[in-house]
């Protein structure tokens, strides 16, 4: 809800310049648990909205994908998205933002971060972790977001068979086809050094040593790791892990 002294200039100039295509990965048993909530909130900002499935939901609506449920079939579940976004979407928007959906975003702070970019450059974005991937690889909890650029590199090379990773593991299959095809990864941290996009949910960040000493949390962080309420940037994007009931 919008208050009545509030200024939605900028906003409403980046919605126009910096056009979003927001996917929600998603399932069948998921629909009125947790994406009837994103629907409601979150992605009424994006410029496009998708949610994939393994089946087509007509009154939702979602994307019939033709896929198995599971966590193994991630992977193949996203190549397939991402196929779907070049054969219908790909002139919709600028940048292609792939969310969970128990991921919460806040698109504005995301196009301001886009901003500064262009959509022709090969690059992406996201949380960076730093084992698989020599650049780093971005977490899937906590989204990562595509240019147009990288998008048609990736879709390229899924479609030539060069990239077939066979690990479930989506976030990391999709950043080493990334970076065999000389995408970016990009840093997304605000000029401060502080994080936007976050794998855990707020109060994990928030409270200092709230996360276990021997958390792989701790191992994977590409950055040093802030805890406390200097771990997350004003213009913080994501949170992961949120609970739609609270």
């Amino acid at each position: 809800r919008q208050h009545t002294d509030e200024n939605r200039s900028l906003a409403d100039d980046l919605y126009k310049r910096v056009r979003i295509l927001c996917w929600v990965m998603t399932g069948p048993q998921n629909l009125e648990k947790k994406t009837k909530h994103v629907k409601a909130t979150w992605v009424k900002h994006c410029n496009t909205v998708l949610y994939m499935s393994s089946e087509e939901n007509k009154d939702f609506p979602t994307v019939g994908l033709d896929v198995i449920e599971g966590r193994d079939e991630l992977n193949w579940k996203t190549v397939k998205a991402f196929r779907y976004i070049f054969d219908h979407h790909l002139n919709e928007a600028d940048w292609f933002l792939k969310a969970d959906d128990d991921t919460y975003v806040i698109v504005e702070n995301l196009r301001w971060l886009l901003s500064k970019y262009s959509p022709d450059q090969p690059i992406f974005f996201g949380r960076k972790f730093k084992p698989f991937v020599k650049q780093g690889f971005m977490s899937g909890g906590a989204g990562y977001v595509l240019s147009k650029e990288a998008v048609k590199r990736y879709v390229d090379i899924c479609k030539t068979g060069k990239c077939s990773y066979s690990t479930a593991e989506e976030d990391v299959a999709i950043s080493k086809c990334l970076a065999d095809v000389n995408v970016k990864a990009g840093d997304s941290r605000d000029t401060n050094k502080r994080e936007t996009f976050h794998p855990l949910p707020p109060e994990h960040h928030l409270i200092k040593n709230y996360i276990p000493r021997s958390s792989w949390y701790r191992k994977y962080c590409f950055y040093r790791i802030t805890e406390g309420p200097g771990c997350c940037s004003d213009l913080t994007v994501s949170f992961h892990y949120v609970d739609s009931v609270t």
